[in-house]
C-alpha cells in the first residue's frame, strides 16, 4: 500500500474550503482531503459530491457511534456520496462496526452504488487528543494506551473493517497484531517546530513513516501555513516519497 498525506480540511464554510484549495491549483496530483464534522455540518453532503466531481479523494470523518441499526442505515446513505474512506468509533462494539460495514456494502437506497467499490471503513480507537492519564482517570480504562488501541483494532478486524485511526505511536502495535495490510490512519501529525495544539500523542511526518503509519492526517501544519502548498509538499517528502 502506498503511503499518503490527508489534509484535514477543518473549515466552517464551503468558501473557506475552496479559497484554501486555490493554493493547490496546477498541482499534478490533487491531495487527499478529510471532510470532518465542522465542514460537513456547514456545507452539507453535497460538499463530498462536489469534491469528488472535482477529482479529489475524500476521507469522510464523521466518526459514527450509535446503536447498530442506526449506524447501518446512516452508512447506507453515506455510501451514496462517493467518499473514498469513512469511519466509526470502535467503542461502539464489534456488532456496531459490522452493521456499519453492511450499510456501506448495501449502498444508498436513493443512490445505488451500481457495483462501485465501497469506501474503506476504519474505526477510531482512541482520539489523539486523549492522554494516558485521561484514559485512566476520565474514561476509567486501566490498561496502557498502546494495549487499548491494539485491542480495539482487533475488534475492528474481527468486524471486517479495513483499518483503524490511531496515533502513529500505536501503529507498530496495530500492525504487529493485525498485519501490514490492516490500515493505520494516523492524525496527531505536525511538522517539526509546529505547536501540538490540543493533540496529546503527536509525531512528525518523518517519525510517522518510521513507525509504519499508512496514512497521516495533517491539519494546522498545512492549513495554517503561510504557503499551504509548500507545507503539503514538505509533508509528502517526509512521509510518502
Amino acid at each position: 500500500m502506498g503511503k499518503d498525506v490527508i489534509i484535514a480540511c477543518d473549515f466552517s464554510s464551503e468558501k473557506e474550503l475552496f479559497d484554501f484549495l486555490g493554493h493547490f491549483e496546477g498541482m499534478e496530483r490533487k491531495p487527499f482531503l478529510k471532510v470532518g464534522m465542522e465542514l460537513f455540518y456547514a456545507a452539507g453532503p453535497q460538499i463530498v459530491r462536489q469534491l469528488k466531481k472535482s477529482g479529489y479523494r475524500v476521507f469522510l470523518d464523521l466518526k459514527l457511534h450509535d446503536i447498530p441499526n442506526t449506524v447501518e442505515k446512516a452508512m447506507r446513505v453515506l455510501a451514496g456520496l462517493g467518499a473514498d474512506m469513512c469511519n466509526v468509533h470502535a467503542a461502539g462494539t464489534e456488532k456496531m462496526m459490522a452493521a456499519a460495514l453492511r450499510g456501506l456494502n448495501s449502498g444508498s437506497e436513493d443512490e445505488p452504488k451500481r457495483g462501485a467499490k465501497r469506501p474503506l471503513l476504519i474505526a477510531v480507537t482512541q482520539l489523539t487528543s486523549t492522554s494516558g492519564s485521561q484514559l485512566k482517570e476520565e474514561l476509567l480504562i486501566e490498561r496502557p494506551m498502546e494495549e487499548v488501541v491494539a485491542a480495539y483494532a482487533e475488534h475492528a478486524g474481527r468486524a471486517g473493517l479495513d483499518g483503524v485511526v490511531c496515533s502513529p505511536l500505536e501503529a507498530p502495535a496495530v500492525h504487529q497484531r493485525l498485519g501490514k495490510d490492516f490500515i493505520t490512519v494516523t492524525p496527531g501529525v505536525r511538522l517539526e517546530g509546529d505547536a501540538a495544539g490540543d493533540q496529546s500523542r503527536v509525531t512528525t511526518p518523518a517519525m510517522a513513516r518510521q513507525l509504519g503509519s499508512d496514512y497521516i492526517v495533517v491539519g494546522r501544519s498545512i492549513t495554517g501555513a503561510a504557503d499551504p502548498a509548500s507545507a503539503y509538499l514538505q509533508c509528502m517528502r517526509e512521509f510518502a516519497e
